[in-house]
């Protein structure tokens, strides 16, 4: 049965807080195996995300115990990890906003990441549960749509993030039947050269609370705008 409107929100500074996710996990590796050693594991985070395309923690761990697999802390590290309290870094009323949007329309929760770290951050946060086990979540969701028309079939879809990237290729893609609302919060969204490199989605908002200002009619309309 086709959705008259889906609402797909992404997680990682749309959501959630995640650039203080990741400060948190920096200082604890820190804490943990000293300094020399956290730059080493970020380096080995930093080269594989750039090979696979997405954030791996638990698997730039993998690669850091490879090189020193007789180190006991990294045990330490791997459960902190994945117990970290991920709803104590929800943007404020996230779940409540959500509730609010399910009166719009089908909410479903449209993430970037691996396998095992981001459905268990989807979860740990209360996201989950709240989008009613709705959450998709990909290798590079933009290269994605056509599973999602499968799955959650729409006449429009709404699409906020983070990320002024993705939502100029979801754009290009679905045209007039997507609104795209960038929403800028995090270190991606508040880059300056973002801003130069791609054209300006459909709304622009500072947190995810404005969005229950707009009404859904006006939302919708302003997916279907004919822009130069």
């Amino acid at each position: 049965m086709k959705n008259e409107v889906v609402l797909l929100l992404d997680v990682d500074n749309t959501l959630l807080d995640n650039d203080r996710v990741l400060t948190d996990f920096t200082h604890y590796i820190e804490d943990t195996i000293g300094y020399e050693n956290n730059k080493r594991y970020w380096d080995i985070f930093i080269k594989l995300r750039d090979e696979i395309g997405y954030a791996d923690y638990l698997g730039a761990l993998q690669l850091y115990r490879v090189k020193y697999p007789h180190d006991p802390r990294l045990l330490k590290i791997s459960s902190y990890i994945l117990n970290y309290p991920f709803a104590n870094r929800l943007f404020p009323k996230a779940l409540e906003i959500i509730d609010q949007l399910k009166t719009w329309g089908l909410v479903v929760i449209f993430s970037d990441g691996d396998i095992i770290y981001q459905p268990r951050k989807v979860e740990s946060a209360g996201l989950f549960n709240v989008a009613n086990s709705n959450v998709l979540i990909y290798v590079h969701k933009e290269l994605a749509l056509d599973d999602v028309e499968r799955r959650y079939p729409a006449e429009h879809y709404i699409l906020v993030d983070d990320k002024i990237r993705i939502l100029n290729s979801v754009k290009h893609s679905w045209s007039r039947r997507v609104t795209t609302i960038f929403i800028r919060q995090g270190h991606y969204a508040l880059d300056p050269e973002v801003h130069v490199k791609y054209p300006p989605p459909d709304l622009t908002i500072e947190g995810l609370d404005e969005l229950t200002t707009y009404g859904l009619e006006k939302l919708i309309q302003l997916g279907k705008l004919i822009r130069s």
